[in-house]
């Protein structure tokens, strides 16, 4: 019977000072660690807070540190219980390596998302124009981005697709430049009708002094002079100066169309070199 004991203690003995303590050991270690994870989640987001980063930022940089956190809590628990870290390390660069090859064009867009939230090229409520479609952002998500047309459509665009293309911020500068362009014959009165349109434009509310309107000889076709009419206004206004602006030369037309040297004038809008209306 007293041998029967001493072989459960020497059993309880032996597995307290090498099983036992491994495991306290390593429950301690996973504690631990999901404290020291939790307090720097919360210094991190403070750290955001404080550092004014865009919400989409500050969820991508807690997420990635998290992940970082938690993958190093995992391999000190292996590590404390015996388990060889070189194996875990490898099984976690093949998932990495797998993932990244089953999810390239998700993973591209990912990266240009954070490349476009840090570099803000733009931001949401700026009127962007991107792949032929012009409109005014509505948000700025990891993996696209929203804008929202004035035909009222929403348009979903690929991050990975937004940096690869020629991109126009129409928002970022306080004034643009309303063009038009109109044709005159060779035989008009070209002086008289540059004074008629510069004097509407000069009286135009949504079009500003300074820099001041002009028209000028743009090009020699056979039959017409083509003459573009330049004016600037305020960026909230430029839809409504260039209305204006396409109204003055009308009406400018109009006035002049009783003499025959002005009845083959005619107005078109003019457009940039991807051949949108601007």
């Amino acid at each position: 019977m007293e041998a029967f004991v001493e072989g459960i203690k020497s059993f309880f003995s032996g597995f307290l000072y090498d099983g036992g303590l491994t495991i306290v050991r390593t429950i301690a270690f996973a504690l631990l660690g999901l404290v020291i994870l939790k307090i720097v989640r919360m210094i991190v987001q403070r750290a955001a807070l404080r550092s004014k980063l865009d919400n989409a930022a500050a969820t991508f940089v807690i997420s990635i540190i998290t992940v970082v956190l938690y993958i190093v809590l995992v391999i000190v628990v292996a590590s404390s219980l015996g388990i060889s870290t070189a194996g875990i390390i490898a099984a976690f660069s093949a998932i990495a390596l797998a993932i990244a090859l089953a999810l390239q064009d998700s993973l591209a867009s990912l990266a240009n998302g954070v490349i476009i939230i840090f570099t803000k090229p733009f931001k949401k409520g700026d009127v962007i124009m991107i792949n032929g479609k012009e409109g005014t952002v509505q948000s700025i998500r990891l993996f696209n981005t929203k804008i929202l047309t004035f035909n009222n459509e929403e348009v979903i665009i690929p991050n990975c697709d937004i940096l690869s293309e020629t991109l126009v911020n129409e928002s970022n500068m306080p004034l643009r430049r309303v063009e038009l362009s109109f044709y005159l014959a060779y035989s008009a009165d070209a002086d008289a009708v540059r004074k008629e349109i510069l004097a509407g434009l000069e009286e135009c509310e949504n079009v500003i002094s300074s820099p001041s309107p002009s028209v000028g000889l743009d090009s020699f076709g056979e039959q017409a002079v083509k003459c573009t009419a330049y004016a600037w206004a305020a960026r909230e206004n430029y839809a409504a100066a260039k209305t204006d602006v396409k109204e003055i030369i009308y009406g400018c037309i109009r006035k002049f169309e009783a003499e025959p040297s002005l009845r083959n004038v005619r107005v078109d809008v003019a457009r940039g070199e991807d051949g949108n209306e601007r």
